[in-house]
């Protein structure tokens, strides 16, 4: 039984675009209900949100384009000015046209010129008896135009007296949008996050043809278990799967196991999904590169040109301040005076001491330090003495701008400000060397 029916159009174009947006078709569903039919007047704007990775650009895309209904497609990223926007949806509307092979040069200065050349290209491509789709992707770069750009493109059906809809996709809640002299109010409509069931069931549908559905399956699965809690982004758990999905068939190509020998399999993939961990989001290595480590079994620290600790440049006194900070996050309080003075005499080992020491503190994160004790640790890990000068507190409030430190309260606080290191040991390490 399909999910999705409507009387205008084919069975069979809507049972495919079924296929092509899985999870999303209660949403599909309710756009169908507000686009109605070709010829009728839908919506005049309608505001679509949420979060990245939900599904709202393909959505439309795939909508638009399996029941080719006349749109264009703008990135307001791409065209951030009413000028470039404005000239690539005529672009776009005139090379739509099946009438003129070549498309002319397009000057648009203002929003009325928009007007008048939107309502002669909409009659040459005889449009009028069906509804034109205008989406505009990244519509929070709207914001940053001119005041009467958002307005005119929420009401644009009322001002050029055609059969338009406008449709904003967003990342941001349409309150965000509003301008405080008031405009039309689009209809709008929530994109929710994938759920971990709906990733297995997009992610498994794409499993290569060699091996069976349910193998593929078994493999998402192991990659949702370590993934999903940091990682909900469906284009980087698509990167991640194509990425490591080599590895975890090696048991399988060698002869060592069989598909159902889903432990041989883990047991093979964890410390390799443990090392890609390291590196969700940030791509500090290619794809190529990741291949050929897991094919040497290197570690990703080996690899030299696109690692993200190597080219970190700070100024000389900055890192020492740095690596202060780590030693004041991860070192108590009581170990200062066996670690950084030179004659602090004999310290007893008591067995508070040996008890709590067995913990290791890199367990337990970070630790919130006080100004001076941060000072008093750079004073005796660098070798010439550094005056507490205006240079030094600068580069602390730079250290915490660059997100290396993080400040814990308030500023004004009548004990100073306190401090925590958020770097991982590995970074500091490259710093040291």
């Amino acid at each position: 039984m399909p999910n999705l029916e409507h009387p205008a159009y084919p069975a069979t174009d809507l049972l495919h675009l079924e296929n092509l947006v899985p999870c999303r078709e209660s949403q599909v569903s309710m756009l169908l209900s507000i686009f109605g039919e070709r010829q009728q007047f839908s919506f005049p704007s309608i505001f679509i949100y949420g979060h990245t990775s939900s599904g709202k650009t393909y959505v439309m895309k795939t909508l638009l384009t399996t029941l080719q209904l006349p749109h264009v497609f703008v990135n307001c990223v791409e065209y951030f000015t009413s000028r470039l926007l404005l000239e690539e949806i005529l672009i776009q509307l005139q090379s739509s046209s099946s009438d003129t092979e070549q498309t002319c040069p397009v000057h648009c200065d203002t929003l009325n010129d928009f007007v008048r050349l939107f309502k002669q290209a909409v009659a040459c491509r005889e449009l009028q008896d069906q509804t034109f789709y205008i989406v505009l992707d990244r519509a929070e770069q709207l914001r940053e135009m001119e005041a009467n750009i958002l307005p005119a493109f929420l009401r644009l059906q009322e001002l050029t007296d055609r059969n338009v809809t406008v449709v904003l996709l967003s990342e941001i809640v349409w309150e965000l949008f509003r301008p405080n002299v008031g405009c039309f109010e689009p209809f709008t409509m929530y994109f929710p996050d994938y759920s971990i069931g709906h990733l297995q069931k997009i992610l498994s549908q794409n499993h290569p043809p060699e091996y069976s559905a349910d193998f593929y399956s078994a493999y998402i699965n192991i990659l949702l278990g370590v993934f999903y809690m940091v990682c909900r982004d469906l284009k980087e758990l698509q990167h991640l799967a194509a990425l490591n999905f080599a590895k975890y068939c090696e048991p399988v190509v060698r002869g060592e196991a069989n598909e159902r020998d889903t432990r041989k399999l883990w047991k093979n993939i964890e410390p390799h999904l443990k090392k890609a961990m390291q590196t969700v989001y940030l791509r500090e290595i290619s794809s190529s590169q990741w291949e050929r480590l897991q094919h040497d079994g290197g570690e990703p620290g080996q690899l030299k040109g696109l690692s993200a600790h190597t080219h970190v440049e700070l100024p000389y006194y900055s890192k020492f301040l740095l690596i202060a900070a780590y030693l004041a996050s991860y070192n108590p309080v009581r170990t200062d005076k066996r670690f950084f003075l030179k004659h602090h005499g004999k310290i007893r080992k008591t067995n508070f001491m040996k008890k709590h020491e067995k913990t290791s503190n890199h367990l337990l994160g970070p630790k919130p330090f006080p100004l001076d004790r941060l000072l008093a640790i750079l004073y005796s890990i660098v070798d010439n003495r550094v005056a507490p000068t205006a240079n030094i507190f600068s580069q602390i409030t730079s250290l915490v701008t660059l997100q290396l430190l993080s400040m814990v309260g308030q500023n004004d606080q009548l004990d100073g400000p306190r401090y925590k290191c958020t770097v991982s040991l590995d970074f500091i390490r490259a710093i040291a060397r």
